[in-house]
């Protein structure tokens, strides 16, 4: 199988409070050889100054001074690594149940979760938590890292009960691709290099599941879908007449020659030509940025959408969605928001909560229906002007909004459209 160098990999990593996270991650930049000699400098001196053997690798990923001195992280820090077979971004999420927004936030754009489990624990709640949240916001990969096998004498029967746990809860849940890996982050065993004390794991570490896994048909290339984020008119010499319309492809293969119909207006065309800075191309897919020009001059502003004309997303003012409260005010009920979806901004109203989830067991409740932060809950939408949307789980782009609050202008949820 054929592996783009530069293919970039974002996952993201969640588990409770103390289950090594922050070592982890740490261990991946640090025997891969990604981190500057300066940062390994202060980390050494820090781990010198802290009484620690060797390197505490969790001070690589605890950004912000406050946190190190209290010993736990807050909010989503984002690290960057490359290997000669990947770039990688990294959100790390912390773990505590009064962070459900953050994890929501790293997790969105996420190719991949790693839920970390302490193999003394087992699966707890949180497990649970992530798990939910992973299989909500469509990861298509999860990888669970059972962590801290050092401390149970690296035993098979802990990591086979562990995997029986989480198998029989997450048959409940839509994930496609989930993997078991047991590990120890503080010692290395099976992050970058293979372990040497759990022979009877025949699986590839954790670095090179990350390197080779397949995450091009992640993408959804049968849907064509193009917003329009601006208009081009350079009105300069070689381009007098040029009108292209320029944005970021969300699904789907365009090129020029194809049947394409312009929404909400419906006006048909053809595409002349596929734009980039460094020339035009013979087809464009999802996430590349380009220009594209169409051989009729049709009426196109910022939020209308190219699509192929054989295949429509819905035009909708109402649609139901899962909704994550991500402001500490809670939700006004028939208040006015901004809804931002692709490059459309309309004004949307909440019309009805259906029910809240309770994440913990997966229950809903419709008894309260008061979104307060970090709830998850089933609500009815309404727009002003229909929008072009596709369901979440075909289109993670076309299928999500965040609302804004119009007075302080904060985002105030994000919406997975069902």
């Amino acid at each position: 199988m054929e592996i783009d160098n530069n293919q970039l990999l974002r996952f993201t990593t969640a588990g409770s409070v103390d289950d090594g996270k922050s070592t982890l991650i740490g261990r991946l930049l640090y025997d891969s050889k990604s981190i500057f000699e300066d940062q390994l400098e202060a980390v050494e001196n820090t781990s010198r100054r802290k009484g620690h053997e060797g390197v505490d690798l969790a001070l690589f990923t605890d950004g912000l001074r406050d946190e190190r001195e209290q010993g736990i992280t807050i909010d989503v820090a984002y690290r960057y690594f490359t290997t000669p077979k990947r770039k990688f971004i990294i959100a790390d999420t912390p773990g505590h149940i009064q962070y459900t927004r953050n994890m929501v936030t790293g997790a969105s754009t996420a190719n991949a979760a790693l839920i970390l489990v302490d193999a003394r624990h087992g699966v707890i709640e949180q497990t649970k938590r992530h798990a939910f949240i992973a299989s909500l916001l469509q990861i298509p990969h999860i990888i669970v890292c059972v962590n801290k096998m050092d401390l149970v004498d690296y035993k098979e029967e802990v990591y086979e009960k562990i995997m029986g746990q989480f198998e029989e809860f997450s048959s409940k849940l839509y994930v496609k691709d989930v993997r078991f890996l047991p590990i120890s982050a503080l010692k290395g065993d099976n992050v970058v290099n293979r372990s040497e004390n759990m022979a009877w794991y025949q699986g590839a570490p954790l670095l090179h599941t990350l390197e080779h896994m397949h995450i091009s048909s992640d993408l959804n290339k049968i849907d064509a879908r193009f917003p329009v984020q601006t208009v081009l008119r350079p009105q300069r010499e070689g381009f007098i007449d040029y009108r292209g319309y320029a944005g970021r492809v969300a699904s789907g293969i365009f090129r020029p020659g194809d049947e394409v119909t312009v929404l909400p207006s419906g006006f048909n065309s053809k595409i002349n030509s596929i734009d980039t800075y460094d020339g035009s191309l013979d087809e464009a897919y999802a996430p590349m940025s380009v220009s594209i020009t169409l051989e009729d001059d049709i009426d196109i502003s910022r939020g209308d959408m190219i699509v192929k004309s054989g295949n429509q997303p819905e035009a909708l003012q109402e649609f139901d969605a899962m909704l994550c409260w991500l402001q500490s005010q809670p939700a006004r009920p028939r208040a006015k928001y901004t809804i931002m979806h692709t490059s459309n901004e309309q004004k949307a109203m909440i019309q009805e909560v259906l029910y809240k989830i309770d994440i913990n067991t997966y229950n809903r409740n419709e008894e309260n229906k008061d979104l307060m932060m970090n709830d998850i809950a089933r609500i009815k939408v309404r727009t002003t002007r229909p929008l072009m949307i596709d369901e979440y789980r075909d289109n993670r782009i076309t299928g999500s909004f965040v609302l804004l609050d119009d007075a302080t202008h904060e985002t105030v949820a994000a919406g997975m459209i069902l």
